[in-house]
């Protein structure tokens, strides 16, 4: 259940409504956009009436949620949610690029990535301290001082950072060092970190499973907002069909499926979703048209002798040439790439177009 404040409800209106749903014993979460503000009802409302709140001061409509995710559903906030990873907005009009290597490996290899990736057009650093990996005998990654690393080339750069987190005991830690916390394919549905994500006071990134359907990928975004954090990203990786070609396949339809039933942004990660470098370029081209918010794509200064997935990595040079064609498919759709030049004053760089 939604409840839709009617525009310019006084503050103390919204406030009589938060606490008649807590006096209910039913859970408030109140969103405040641009016009209007919602309070949606988490619980069983299966036998309350809208009569309950529609009859309070400020109230204009009373909305019944038939998807069985609330928070995420697009009634909850119906012009879309913006979120921030450090100074660099995702979710607005401008599109943000999220590159670097699959893995930390080293300081030299990390700082020379976070450096190419700035000047080809970039603007959050994106870079694996744990790994998950099939084989128990591939490079794990270098753990804390792989963050540490990361916390460096973010210093150095002035572009925050993404990093994934894989168990609930590692949130603390990780959300020490990275602006924004990934959560990969296989933990979509690790329930314990989720819940540990939503009080963690970090946006998160969320990876759609690898064989999850949108409803199951949103129910687990909502395991996330229902605890605490409104800051959730949703990133399509491909999900695993009969396909021996790519790594993955991409669902693009998802992107603009998601944007209508969800008001969260939506990302998408071209270099899991092909696991091959020659179709990066043209899937992100093709994901921005659908109407990503941003892009995940693995950059590595030497892709052949990187310790992960350097087969699906872009050198620098590409990721250049991907982001200038990228700006061009934005462009001819009313957006644009949100370069680090930008960042330093995003909301004026929104206001002025570029």
């Amino acid at each position: 259940m939604v409840i839709v404040m009617r525009e310019g409800a006084e503050a103390s209106e919204i406030e009589r409504v938060v606490r008649a749903v807590e006096e209910l014993g039913l859970r408030p979460h109140r969103s405040d956009g641009e016009l209007r503000s919602v309070v949606g009802v988490v619980g069983d409302v299966s036998r309350l009436s809208e009569e309950v709140f529609l009859r309070l001061p400020g109230v204009e409509q009373v909305v019944r949620l038939e998807q069985p995710y609330k928070l995420a559903s697009r009634a909850f906030r119906p012009e879309g949610s913006r979120v921030w990873a450090g100074p660099v907005e995702v979710g607005g009009p401008g599109i943000v690029v999220m590159a670097g290597p699959c893995s930390v490996e080293s300081r030299e290899q990390l700082l020379e990535a976070a450096q190419a990736v700035r000047e080809a057009g970039a603007a959050v650093l994106r870079g694996g301290a744990f790994k998950p990996r099939t084989s128990p005998y591939s490079f794990q990654g270098l753990g804390a001082e792989g963050l540490r690393l990361l916390a460096e080339a973010r210093q150095r750069t002035g572009l925050p950072v993404v990093t994934e987190v894989m168990a609930p005991q590692e949130v603390e830690l990780v959300a020490e060092y990275a602006d924004v916390l990934q959560v990969g394919t296989r933990n979509m549905q690790n329930f314990s970190l989720l819940k540990e994500l939503g009080r963690a006071g970090k946006p998160v990134l969320l990876k759609r499973g690898m064989s999850a359907t949108v409803e199951e990928w949103l129910l687990a975004a909502e395991y996330v907002l229902s605890h605490g954090n409104p800051d959730v990203i949703l990133c399509e990786r491909g999900i695993r069909t009969f396909e021996h070609a790519t790594r993955n396949t991409l669902d693009l339809s998802a992107v603009p499926l998601v944007k209508r039933l969800s008001h969260l942004p939506v990302v998408v990660d071209p270099s899991h979703a092909t696991g091959l470098w020659e179709l990066v370029t043209p899937m992100a081209l093709a994901a921005v048209a659908a109407g990503a918010d941003g892009l995940l794509v693995e950059v590595h200064p030497d892709p052949s002798q990187a310790l992960s997935d350097g087969r699906q990595s872009l050198r620098p040079d590409r990721l250049a040439r991907l982001v200038e064609q990228a700006d061009a498919v934005a462009q001819a759709v009313g957006r644009w790439i949100l370069r680090p030049e930008h960042v330093a004053a995003p909301r004026r760089a929104a206001a002025a177009g570029r």
